[in-house]
C-alpha cells in the first residue's frame, strides 16, 4: 500500500518531528509512506469571510495538485465520520483487499479545507469535535494508521 499524507505548512516543531518520523520509520515495513507538505498562504490573524475562502481557496490548489487522479482520498474534517481504531483498519484492509493501493490523507491548515479539497475526498475522517493544531494531528493520523496495520496483521501494540 502507498500512503500519502498531504499537510498544509510546514512542521517546525521539533518534538512533533520527532514523533512523526518516528511513526513514519515505523510504518516502512507495512506500507510505503510519503509525507507531503504544501506551503500555508500567508494570512494576517483577522480575516474577513471572504478572505478566509481565498486562503483556504489557494491552499487547495495546491494539495489538489498533490492528489493523483486514481487515490482514494481522505480529507481530515471535523465534520468527518468518526471512526475507533479497529474501524480504522478494517477500512484501510478493505482498501487493500479491492486494490486501491494508493490512499491520500488531506489535513488542512489552521482554516481548515477548502469545500474543492472536501468534494474531491472519497471520505472524510474527524478524529474528535475538538480543533487540534494541524501538525500535532500529522503525528496522530501516523499513529493511528500504525495501529491500523498492527490490528490487520493481529501483532501486539499497547492499548
Amino acid at each position: 500500500m502507498n500512503i500519502t499524507i498531504v499537510s498544509v505548512g510546514k512542521l517546525k516543531e521539533k518534538y512533533l518531528k520527532m514523533g512523526i518520523d518516528e511513526y513514519a520509520k515505523r510504518l516502512g515495513s507495512y506500507a510505503k509512506i510519503d509525507l507531503v507538505e504544501v506551503a500555508d498562504e500567508k494570512a494576517p490573524e483577522s480575516l474577513s469571510d471572504a478572505d478566509m475562502e481565498i486562503v483556504k481557496k489557494k491552499e487547495a490548489d495546491r494539495i489538489l495538485a498533490k492528489i493523483g487522479a486514481d487515490a482514494y482520498t481522505i480529507a481530515l474534517a471535523i465534520e468527518g465520520k468518526m471512526k475507533t481504531s479497529e474501524e480504522l483498519a478494517a477500512s484501510m484492509e478493505s482498501l487493500m483487499t479491492y486494490g486501491r493501493s494508493k490512499v491520500v490523507f488531506v489535513i488542512g491548515g489552521s482554516l481548515g479545507l477548502h469545500e474543492d479539497v472536501l468534494k474531491r475526498a472519497d471520505e472524510l475522517l474527524s478524529f474528535s469535535k475538538m480543533t487540534f493544531p494541524h501538525q500535532l494531528m500529522k503525528l496522530v493520523l501516523l499513529e493511528q494508521i500504525y495501529r491500523g496495520f498492527r490490528i490487520m496483521r493481529g501483532e501486539p501494540y499497547h492499548k
